[in-house]
């Protein structure tokens, strides 16, 4: 039995698993819940990160979603608040942060909190507004829910090609826009060379274009920027509707 399996049945005491995220880490036998890969791990060209499992969890005693990533290796829990943001209320979190203490003694135990560089609160407002996870992982009507989950799938899609336009107009009008504007300040700045000098000509030629190029690369992060919460958006889509099929699949499989 590996480590995440046993984490799992330490997890009954805080109440009900309700689906389960897995990279590189084989359950057998498989829990009676949803069993997903970890998309955004899996999506990575490297393997440099650890082996480890997730699971979202129901607090028996108010209802409120968390998820829990654990890594054996690097005796680690994380408390991931971005992903069930919304779902969960402060004194929920500290009754989970305090049984894992208890169960787990000797693991780090860290909470994953929403980053302002990755845009996490955009990523989360933008899923929130077509569905809630209580609905993908609790919801009784699992066509309705998943029509909304497509809804979320196409906005990321949507997310990803306006990424594009921005990112291909920026890298299509920095080159010519920075020769014409460095022939234009060479020009023009040089009329100015007998009240500054040689030197204070030169070095405003430079801060000019160093301003003009720094501002093309600021819109160009932004792009990178905006694609990265794309592909998170439609990671999250993605996922949410693997759970929903799985979901479908263990009810017909009880019904049958």
């Amino acid at each position: 039995m590996t480590d995440f399996q046993r984490a799992l049945e330490a997890l009954g005491a805080f109440g009900p698993v309700l689906a389960v995220k897995l990279y590189r880490v084989k359950l057998d036998p498989q829990p009676p819940v949803p069993v997903l890969p970890c998309l955004d791990h899996e999506a990575m060209l490297h393997e440099t990160v650890p082996p480890h499992g997730a699971a979202y969890i129901q607090d028996k005693t108010s209802g409120d979603l968390h998820e829990v990533v654990f890594i054996p290796e690097r005796r680690r829990i994380e408390i991931d608040t971005v992903s069930t943001a919304g779902s969960n209320t402060p004194g929920s979190h500290d009754r989970l942060r305090a049984m894992l203490a208890a169960q787990f003694p000797h693991d780090r135990i860290i909470v994953s909190g929403p980053s302002w560089w990755r845009g996490d609160r955009r990523v989360i407002a933008a899923c929130r507004a077509q569905v809630s996870l209580a609905d993908v992982l609790l919801g009784r009507d699992i066509g309705t829910v998943k029509t909304a989950v497509d809804r979320l799938q196409t906005v990321g899609a949507l997310m990803e090609k306006q990424s594009r336009v921005a990112s291909w107009a920026v890298r299509t009008v920095t080159g010519p826009i920075l020769a014409v504007a460095g022939f234009v300040t060479y020009q023009v700045l040089g009329f100015f060379t007998a009240q500054l000098g040689e030197t204070g000509v030169t070095l405003l030629r430079y801060v000019l274009v160093s301003l003009l190029g720094g501002a093309f690369l600021y819109y160009g992060l932004k792009a990178v920027h905006l694609t990265e919460m794309s592909n998170r958006v439609w990671k999250r889509a993605t996922e949410y509707s693997l759970i929903l099929a799985e979901r479908r699949r263990l009810e017909e499989r009880r019904s049958g």
